[in-house]
């Protein structure tokens, strides 16, 4: 109910819909703002809980690392737009952000940040072992996200949605710029 009417319906419809008394529902969250965070925060962990963690699981030990970033992209990719309350969630949290700035940290914590540092991990190892040169880590990973899922998360919030065709031309192309990018430089004798 929040996802399709955000933090304006009410409590009466909630315990309603839950088959619980209005007491029942204040008595275990607490608030309605409670109960708002906390259903905001288990359902982003669900759709974006292991989806980039998984794929991206021994991208540092690859033998065909474009293959590889592109299968970890393709299912980072294709895990968002299969679950459309991934895309509900960011634009109840985007809505609801000037009542509620704390969603702002949740989305950030359940989201970006789990994700963040397995790519960071990720991209750290295959640094140090000279398959990239990533000279800001923190720079490459938001250039990585805007290369390969925002441009879904842009459009849909608009309504569009972009074909399997196109999605597929973004991931590869995506991951061949990022690659091309951060190919390790010839040293100079």
């Amino acid at each position: 109910m929040f996802l399709r009417d955000g933090f304006d319906v009410s409590v009466d419809a909630i315990a309603a819909e839950a088959g619980v008394s209005k007491v029942t529902v204040y008595n275990h969250f607490g608030s309605k703002e409670a109960l708002f965070i906390g259903v905001i925060k288990d359902s982003l962990d669900a759709p974006l809980g292991g989806s980039l963690v998984t794929a991206i699981d021994g991208l540092a030990d690859s033998d065909d690392l474009r293959g590889d970033l592109v299968a970890a992209a393709r299912a980072w990719v294709a895990g968002t737009r299969a679950n459309p309350d991934v895309l509900a969630l960011r634009n109840v949290v985007a809505r609801e952000l000037h009542r509620f700035p704390e969603l702002g940290t949740v989305w950030h914590e359940v989201g970006p940040e789990r994700h963040h540092s397995a790519v960071a991990t990720a991209l750290q190892k295959l640094t140090e072992r000279g398959r990239l040169d990533i000279p800001d880590i923190e720079l490459a990973i938001i250039q990585l996200y805007s290369l390969l899922l925002y441009p879904h998360l842009v459009f849909s919030a608009y309504g569009t949605d972009i074909d399997a065709d196109l999605t597929d031309r973004l991931i590869t192309g995506g991951v061949d710029m990022f690659l091309g990018h951060y190919a390790p430089r010839p040293t100079q004798s």
